[in-house]
């Protein structure tokens, strides 16, 4: 029988000897690449956390007890030790188990995480609740180095110092950017640092020492200052000890004896403390341990050699960036590039090797981004901030007060725009279209595909101002390249032009699509074309801001029905933006006059009605699943789309 078969609840790793949870952390890390590697996820991440996840579940009580996983993406031994190994199968996939802690799956998961740097200030606000209230849970934070990068984790340390109770930093350093020094040294000093026995002989030594008339405060002093020295001098942890903080190691993130006795000794103590563990990324499969940051989140793959099982075929709309952007910094010394900590995923990654000096990755810290880029702006500089849409939202004081106030030429080219998929609701950007439209002076732009991302790259060189080009994930398009339109600022374009056939009303039907949604508009097109011999008129919308309203106002007078196709939330969306533009024009919606029925009269009813129909995202949120899958969900696809739309209008 597998140790893993032991493990059905949480606190069940408790009853697994000493002796055997080598075998178990073994048994766990073949579970995890058996898995990850059907269904996709993040691995290198999870296989280099789990003897430290290990560790703390063995000095814990879960759920009483809390541990609040930075991001997340670490957090798969914890949700194997918790009671879910038979739900991994369906790992991020739609109606299945969350790549993230979500407490709606298990209330061992006590705060939902997906973004970087929130971990000490969420548990933080946990340990106040709790010596507010009076009770005594241990509470762990398992944070990254990456995420140390992000400015909010100090703002909540710089607090945490004057905390007076139990808690435990856990600082999983695999190699990315914290101290190499792991030994004998340190080990056993950071075992003393944090012993009972040590701590209970500094308080009673100081004690006497402040007991002393005239020269004990003196003498307390001293040796508190030499025993600081030779802290600071041995072990890495200066910058933690400045701030009030208790800093143990670096230890073996690997060694789960060691790590249990420490973190034992660390929850004892009545003050925050931050262990420092070495982690190895990627553990236990050597090809993850050499390409760490391949394998940090992949899809599926074959586990015997690394190759993904489904690569991709086309360039993507990150691949047409990168390949762009490259282009311009060759023509355009004043061009610059910054990313944030995402340089392999945002595209910056060749721009970055071919003009390393040009090339700014400002670590997690999104805010600072956009700010930096504000100052290259006013010194001259045209820089390109590559951002994925989720992430921006973190900049969006910044966006607003330091670069669109001054009206600063700062391109922001936002990634994964819309729904993303298996990573869920931390990481859809289908909030962008809601939240920039209220800033002022920044010019929106939606390519609808791969040639119009490179214009309105070639536009946003040019253009005197704050641009933002927001571009979905996944392969690019290009249809429509033959229609290409001038680009032309807060101009739309028709992408076709209806045709009279036989008896069918001419104006009919315009389709009023965002972006990425331009291909399904076209499909949904050529399908009416085909099966009921009438053209509807698709407009690609291509400014989000400014709109289009010279075009908007006309379409709403001459069409009957009106389709807005886009992937953002239904509040602050286009489709609302046209329906106010039919309130102003005092045309009603058909919907608006059911609304009504109580004042229904004919005389209350307008000559003029238009029938509005908006897909877009009601959910507030939208879970995880494959893009495909959760626009069937939503009523996004092309086949709910095109029998929505013929369900409403008359071309038979």
């Amino acid at each position: 029988m597998k140790f893993l078969d032991k493990i059905d609840k949480e606190n069940d790793i408790k009853k697994i000897d000493s002796a055997d949870l080598p075998a178990l952390a073994g048994e766990i890390r073949q579970f995890l690449l058996e898995n990850v590697s059907k269904t996709g996820g993040h691995l290198a991440s999870n296989l280099g956390a789990v003897e430290l996840t290990m560790a703390l579940h063995r000095c814990m009580n879960l759920p009483e007890d809390k541990i609040i996983f930075d991001v997340g993406h670490q957090s798969y031994t914890h949700k194997i030790l918790t009671g879910r190994k038979n739900e991994f199968y369906k790992l991020r996939q739609f109606g299945g188990m969350s790549g993230f802690p979500k407490a709606s799956e298990s209330d061992t998961d006590a705060f939902n995480t997906g973004h970087s740097s929130t971990s000490v200030s969420a548990a933080l606000g946990l340990a106040k609740a709790r010596d507010l209230k009076g009770t005594d849970e241990k509470i762990a934070v398992v944070i990254g180095d990456g995420s140390m990068t992000g400015g909010m984790v100090f703002e909540a340390l710089d607090q945490l110092s004057l905390l007076k109770s139990s808690f435990l930093i856990v600082l999983n350093d695999n190699e990315m950017s914290i101290s190499h020094n792991v030994g004998g040294l340190s080990s056993s000093l950071s075992r003393f640092r944090v012993g009972k026995s040590y701590n209970e002989l500094k308080s009673n030594v100081e004690n006497a020492l402040l007991d002393i008339p005239s020269v004990g405060l003196k003498m307390a002093k001293g040796i508190k200052k030499s025993k600081d020295s030779l802290k600071n001098l041995l072990v890495p942890g200066t910058i933690f000890g400045d701030m009030g903080l208790t800093y143990v190691g670096p230890i073996d993130g690997h060694d789960i004896p060691s790590m249990v006795e420490i973190f034992e000794d660390a929850f004892a103590l009545n003050r925050p403390v931050i262990v420092h563990v070495k982690t190895v990324k990627g553990k236990g499969y050597k090809i993850a341990e050499r390409y760490p940051e391949h394998f940090h989140g992949l899809g599926p793959f074959d586990p015997e050699t690394g190759h993904a099982l489904y690569p991709k075929k086309a360039p993507s709309y990150t691949d047409i960036f990168s390949r762009k952007l490259l282009s311009i910094g060759n023509k355009n010394k004043d061009v610059v590039a910054i990313t944030a900590a995402m340089s392999r995923g945002t595209g910056v990654r060749a721009f970055q090797k071919a003009f390393p000096e040009r090339a700014f990755d400002v670590g997690i810290a999104e805010q600072h981004a956009l700010t930096f880029a504000a100052g290259l702006a006013k010194g001259g500089m045209i820089p390109f901030v590559a951002i994925y849409s989720s992430f921006l939202q973190r900049g969006y004081d910044q966006l607003l007060h330091d670069v669109c106030l001054q009206k600063l030429h700062v391109i922001v080219m936002i990634d994964r725009s819309g729904i993303v998929g298996e990573d869920g609701e931390t990481h859809n950007g289908i909030y962008d279209t809601a939240y920039l439209r209220s800033i002022p002076n920044l010019t929106i732009i939606a390519p609808k595909g791969a040639k119009e991302l490179e214009e309105a790259m070639d536009f946003a060189i040019e253009y005197d101002g704050p641009v933002a080009i927001k571009y979905p994930k996944g392969a690019a398009y290009t249809g429509l390249d033959e229609v290409n339109q001038k680009f032309i600022e807060g101009r739309s374009e028709v992408v076709n032009f209806s045709t009279q056939v036989g008896e069918v009303h001419l104006k009919k039907l315009a389709i009023i699509a965002v972006g990425n949604m331009v291909k399904t508009a076209v499909n949904v097109r050529d399908r009416i074309k085909e099966n009921y011999n009438y053209e509807p008129e698709v407009i690609n919308l291509r400014f989000i801001n400014p709109l289009d309203i010279e075009r908007i106002r006309e379409t709403i007078r001459d069409f009957d029905v009106i389709a807005v196709m886009e992937e953002s939330v239904k509040r602050g969306s286009i489709g609302e933006a046209v329906g106010y533009e039919m309130a102003q024009l005092g045309i009603q919606t058909v919907e608006n006059q059911e609304e009504k029925s109580g004042l229904n009269t004919e005389a209350d009813k307008k000559e003029e009605t238009t029938r509005l129909l908006h897909f877009c995202i009601e959910e507030e949120t939208v879970q995880h699943g494959s893009v495909s899958r959760l626009k069937e969900a939503l009523g996004l696809d092309e086949d709910s789309i095109y029998n929505k739309i013929i369900s409403v209008i008359d071309v038979k």
